[in-house]
């Protein structure tokens, strides 16, 4: 039986793009939570973070892993944020192969910078202080991950690679 393949790590890490990926070469689906909110609520994370608050928001990212976790084995991409919640790996652990994304927050700004506007790096006066921060706060849970894959010097495929690899060795696929 395989387990779902859940990817975590700081925003702009990459954990889309490589989920999109990895969900092709398994095959499988891919529930990338950010944009299930975003077609539920009909507005850009960004606007249902300042809408709802970041606690409500939180809440409603852990009850789209929880369905996703529900549904037939897929690719999981929760937000950046998602793995800091109190008891969410834990819980993830049953039915997920947790795989941290790693990558430096010079390099999590710079990608983040060309993708989708991140809530809680928008309009910080020094968005690396910022993403360095946040990874102070999480990556102690980032690390509770089964694996870890560095994502810094490498193209997102060969990324994938390294976690399709991860999956077919230890999540069943």
């Amino acid at each position: 039986m395989s387990r779902h393949v859940l990817l975590v790590g700081l925003p702009g890490v990459g954990k889309s793009a490589v989920g999109r990926l990895v969900a092709e070469e398994l095959p499988a689906p891919l529930l990338d939570i950010d944009s299930i909110l975003v077609r539920q609520m009909g507005m850009p994370v960004a606007q249902i973070f300042g809408m709802v608050g970041e606690p409500r928001f939180r809440a409603m990212e852990r009850d789209a892993v929880e369905t996703a976790r529900a549904r037939e084995p897929a690719v999981i991409v929760p937000g950046g944020g998602w793995a800091a919640q109190p008891g969410q790996v834990d819980a993830a652990r049953r039915d997920c192969l947790l795989i941290y994304l790693k990558c430096t927050p010079a390099t999590a700004v710079r990608r983040a910078e060309q993708g989708e506007v991140r809530p809680l790096v928008a309009g910080a006066s020094d968005p690396v202080e910022r993403i360095k921060s946040l990874l102070a706060a999480r990556e102690p849970f980032y690390k509770l991950a089964d694996y870890e894959v560095a994502s810094d010097a490498k193209p997102t495929a060969a990324v994938a690679r390294e976690v399709v690899q991860l999956a077919r060795q230890h999540g069943g696929w």
